[in-house]
C-alpha cells in the first residue's frame, strides 16, 4: 500500500505579509499560516507545502499567477540558489516598511511593551555591496542548479569557489559575481579560482577531508586596505607559495596576504595559528577621526558606512555631558567605547573575550584615549560589589549584546545597578523585546530607532534609549 503523501498544493493563495527570517506569510483554507520561503507580500502563488506543524506549514510557491507592485528584478544571477539576499526581489522601501513592522511588532507582542512614537528606519546609502567582509569555501563537488542537472550538458569541472547552499555543509554554490562586497573582492576570487584549477591545485572536499584549499576570506575598509586570508587544508610549501606570489603579484595594493595551515574536522579559524606572507597582519579602519585595527580574528561591524550611523544613534540617546561613568556591555574591540570616549568622563568596557580586549587596549592607545578602561570578564559574573568598588558605580550603560540578547543575571545586576540611563543595541529584537519587558517595572522605554544594516536581507538593528521611571 502507498503512503500518503503529507505534502500539501495550495492554490491562489495571497501572500499578505512578510516574517521572521525574510519568510512571506500566507493563510491556508484550514486557517495554518503557510510560510513561504520565495515569494513577495502582494504575490498571488500557488504554493507546495514541505513541512506541516500543529499550527503552521513551510512552504515554497511553485508558481505566480499575480505578482506583486512590491516585487522587483534580483539584480544577483544566484538570487533562489544562494542563501544570502533572500529580499532582493523585494523594492527596497518595501524592504525597510517590513523591517520596522518586525520591530515594533516585537517589542509591543512579545514583550507587551508600551513605545513612544518610533523613528523611522534608517536606510543604509549603499543597498548593495556593503560588506566589508566575506568568506568563501573551496570545493571539489560544486552545487549543480536545477537548470544545470536538467541540461543534456556534461559537466566536467566540478570545482567550485563560493557559499554553502542553506542547510547543507558539505554543498558549495560556485559563485561568479557576489553582490555584497565592492570591487575588488569579485576580481580577487576569480583569478584565486581559475589560478587554481590552471596549476591544478586541489579544491578541498568536506566528506573525505581532503584536498588543498579551504576556505578564502577577503576583508576590505573605507581606508583602502585590504585583507586576503586563504585557509589551507594542509601545509604544501610549494603550492602554497606559487598561490600566494600569483596572488599579490596580481593585486600588489593588497594590505595583508594571510595564510592557515587547518586540518581539523571544521574550518573555523579562531582556535588557528594565523601565517601573515605579506604586509601586515591586519588593516585599519576609520570612523570620524578614530582608527581600528581589524585582524583576522577581530569583530567589527560588517557595514562600516552604516556602523557610523549607528554608532551616533548610541552616542545621541547616551546624551553625554562629559562627566558621567559609562559601562559598555559586550564591548568586542571597543569601538562603541571609544566613539562616545569623548563626551564621558569615563567608560568602562566589558567582554568576555581576552583577545577582543587587547585589541581594544591597542586600539585606545593609538586613537590617545585616556579615559577608556577595558576589563575581560564574564557578564553573567562582572557586576559584583567587588567590580562596582573598583570601578564605581556606571551613570549610563550600553549594551549590545549577541543575538542571544542577554543572560537574566546581567538584567538583574544591571536593575540592581540602576543606571540613570541604558542604551540597549540589538541584532534581534525578539531577543531585545524579553529582555526589555524584565526592566519595565523600573525603566520607560523613551526612544526607539531601528536601522537598517543589511539591506536585501530580513536583518534589522534596534536601538533602545530606557531611561529610570
Amino acid at each position: 500500500m502507498a503512503r500518503k503523501s503529507k505534502r500539501k498544493v495550495f492554490e491562489n493563495l495571497e501572500v499578505i505579509d512578510a516574517g521572521a527570517k525574510g519568510k512571506a506569510i500566507a493563510k491556508a483554507p484550514d486557517g495554518r499560516v503557510v510560510f513561504i520561503n520565495n515569494a513577495v507580500p502582494g504575490d498571488v502563488v500557488t504554493a507546495q507545502t514541505y513541512k506541516k506543524r500543529k499550527s503552521y506549514y513551510e512552504a515554497r510557491a511553485t508558481e505566480i499567477h499575480k505578482p506583486s507592485k512590491k516585487r522587483v528584478s534580483p539584480q544577483c544571477q544566484h538570487f533562489g540558489v544562494c542563501g544570502g539576499c533572500k529580499w532582493q526581489n523585494m523594492g527596497y522601501e518595501h524592504q525597510l516598511y517590513y523591517k520596522e513592522k518586525e520591530v515594533i511588532n516585537n517589542l509591543t507582542r512579545l514583550g507587551n511593551l508600551t513605545l513612544p512614537d518610533v523613528s523611522p528606519i534608517l536606510a543604509s546609502a549603499e543597498r548593495y555591496f556593503y560588506r566589508n567582509k566575506m568568506e568563501f569555501s573551496f570545493s571539489n563537488n560544486k552545487w549543480l542548479t536545477q537548470e544545470q542537472i536538467d541540461s543534456s550538458e556534461t559537466i566536467e569541472d566540478r570545482n567550485a569557489l563560493g557559499f554553502h547552499i542553506p542547510g547543507m555543509w558539505d554543498k558549495i554554490l560556485d559563485i561568479e559575481k557576489c553582490h555584497l562586497q565592492r570591487d575588488p573582492s569579485n576580481a580577487i576570487r576569480n583569478f584565486i579560482k581559475s589560478f587554481a584549477k590552471d596549476h591544478n591545485l586541489e579544491f578541498f572536499d568536506p566528506r573525505k577531508q581532503e584536498g588543498l584549499l579551504r576556505t578564502l576570506m577577503i576583508r576590505t575598509a573605507t581606508t583602502g586596505d585590504i585583507m586576503v586570508l586563504l585557509q589551507f587544508f594542509k601545509e604544501d610549501t610549494a603550492k602554497r607559495t606559487l598561490l600566494l606570489d600569483a596572488l599579490i603579484a596580481q593585486f600588489p595594493e593588497l594590505t595583508s596576504v594571510l595564510y592557515v595551515i587547518n586540518s581539523k574536522g571544521n574550518d573555523t579559524i579562531y582556535d588557528q595559528e594565523i601565517h601573515c606572507y605579506h604586509g601586515k597582519e591586519y588593516i585599519l579602519e576609520a570612523m570620524e577621526g578614530l582608527t581600528f585595527k581589524i585582524t583576522a580574528k577581530s569583530f567589527y561591524q560588517t557595514n562600516s558606512e552604516q556602523a557610523y550611523e549607528l554608532y551616533k544613534v548610541v552616542r545621541e540617546f547616551a546624551a553625554l555631558e562629559g562627566d558621567e561613568r559609562v559601562y559598555d556591555l559586550y564591548t568586542g574591540t571597543g569601538t562603541i567605547a571609544q566613539f562616545v570616549a569623548a563626551n564621558a568622563k569615563e567608560v568602562i568596557g566589558v567582554e568576555a573575550v581576552p583577545e577582543a580586549i587587547s585589541a581594544a587596549i591597542e586600539n585606545a592607545e593609538r586613537n590617545q584615549i585616556a579615559n577608556t578602561k577595558f576589563v575581560v570578564g564574564d557578564m553573567k559574573k562582572v557586576f559584583n560589589y567587588e567590580f562596582v568598588s573598583e570601578h564605581g558605580a556606571p551613570d549610563i550603560v550600553i549594551t549590545d549584546p549577541p543575538r542571544d540578547g542577554m543572560h537574566g543575571d546581567v538584567v538583574l545586576q544591571l536593575l540592581t545597578l540602576a543606571p540613570q540611563r541604558i542604551v540597549y543595541v540589538s541584532c534581534n529584537s525578539a531577543t531585545q523585546a524579553r529582555d526589555l519587558a524584565l526592566m519595565d517595572a523600573q525603566y520607560k522605554i523613551t526612544r526607539v530607532q531601528p536601522v537598517d544594516m543589511f539591506p536585501q536581507t530580513h536583518h534589522v538593528e534596534n536601538v533602545v534609549l530606557l531611561e529610570k521611571r
